[in-house]
């Protein structure tokens, strides 16, 4: 697995729209892979692909608070539900330093 470069402000290609992976092969399973080790390399608990520079719809997250990892891979995702609670969080984006 690979260390990216994390893209940051006011890179133009973090304002592309990201294309719908249609199939999720070794390619796609290897980009995630490689998101996981630099969310964990910088250190963050997201990050998004095209945040190192590819512009596919894939998201990688761990918000665990215990030491064990426990990593969530979401492709293509959607909102589909908001709750009507709010709440507070300081927010960390690896590429707005």
């Amino acid at each position: 697995m690979t260390i990216r470069k994390i893209l940051t402000e006011p890179d133009p290609f973090l304002r592309q729209i990201s294309q719908d992976v249609e199939k999720v092969d070794n390619s796609i399973k290897k980009l995630m892979d490689d998101m996981i080790d630099t969310m964990y390399a910088a250190p963050g608990i997201g990050l998004a692909a095209i945040q190192i520079g590819v512009p596919k719809r894939v998201i990688v997250i761990d918000t665990s608070k215990e030491e064990e990892k426990k990593p969530l891979y979401l492709v293509n995702p959607k909102i589909i539900l908001k709750s009507k609670y709010n709440s507070s969080y300081e927010e960390g984006c690896l590429s707005v330093p």
